[in-house]
């Protein structure tokens, strides 16, 4: 008898080390997951709602990659509050308030204007999650950011936007390179300060990651080494492929040579767009007509709200 519970034992010990094993190489596969990848897909499955309207396909689409990558909920694209909203809609299952509750965190950084949008607050009242347990789920949200990167980008986004309102030359490029050293730093003790570390807003003040990137395309020596080191958190899904592709357009600018993306301040600078889709598409970004019929969608939206 002593015989066969130390053989219990022992299978038990195995089942739960392969259990273990198991779960870490999950748990390692989604963490080394490429997000570029992931982000071609929610052009494609966007393609297949917003120009074919197949929407049923879109939940099907949108489901299957959620199951294999943790959502994002991109500017402009919001494609898991999409997906969300489109099998209510369409009365699919998407996981209700399990899939409600992990939605927060991804709008939490844009809450001050996110809890304005009634439909919004409806769907929630919908499934029985009220007002104020959002408010409490953003809050809890707000308690896992990191204060110290916060306190610290704030001074750098300050000091960003001080140089230029009046422009000394000097100063500009000082506090440019102070702001390199940072994000050095950031990035070495931290990672990148993307709305999950450090959110939007630092009280009233709007510090998106954007216009510091975007400027450090004006020196060659750290735009070189942004260059690589960005695209590795584009691939992690930390840094959004709109702001790494604004910083490589803005230093073609400087070269007087045509946009890599075509993201940078119009389509001016582009002379052969299929070369400059097949850029956009090497790193997430929708071709040049998908973003344009997005841009026109959105704006389209922000007009029946008004």
């Amino acid at each position: 008898m002593k015989y066969f519970n130390i053989k219990t034992q022992n299978k038990d010990i195995t089942l739960t080390y392969i259990i273990c094993l198991i779960l870490c190489l999950f748990l390692s596969a989604c963490k080394n997951r490429n997000y570029i990848l992931y982000y071609n897909k929610v052009n494609e499955i966007d393609s297949i709602y917003r120009v074919t309207h197949q929407p049923d396909e879109a939940i099907k689409q949108y489901r299957k990659l959620f199951r294999k990558y943790k959502p994002k909920n991109q500017e402009r694209r919001e494609e898991y509050e999409n997906y969300i909203k489109l099998a209510d809609q369409h009365h699919k299952n998407f996981g209700g308030k399990k899939s409600l509750y992990k939605l927060i965190p991804l709008v939490a950084p844009n809450w001050k204007y996110k809890k304005q949008d009634s439909s919004f607050i409806q769907l929630y009242q919908k499934y029985g999650i009220g007002r104020q347990e959002m408010e409490l789920k953003v809050e809890e949200w707000k308690k896992g950011l990191n204060q110290k990167l916060i306190d610290s980008f704030t001074v750098a986004f300050k000091r960003d936007q001080d140089s230029r309102i009046d422009p000394n030359y000097t100063d500009l490029s000082k506090n440019d390179k102070k702001n390199a050293e940072l994000l050095k730093w950031m990035f070495e003790n931290y990672g990148f300060p993307d709305v999950q570390k450090i959110g939007l807003w630092n009280d009233d003040f709007f510090m998106p990651s954007g216009p510091i990137l975007l400027h450090m395309a004006d020196y060659e020596d750290h735009y070189q080494y942004l260059k690589i080191k960005l695209l590795e958190y584009v691939k992690s899904g930390e840094c959004p492929p709109r702001d790494y592709a604004a910083m490589v357009d803005r230093n073609n600018l400087h070269h007087k040579v045509p946009y890599t993306y075509g993201v940078y301040q119009g389509y001016e600078n582009i002379k052969d767009s299929a070369t400059v889709n097949r850029n956009r598409k090497s790193i997430g970004l929708p071709s040049l007509q998908h973003a344009q019929l997005i841009t026109k969608d959105f704006f389209k939206k922000m007009k029946k709200k008004n």
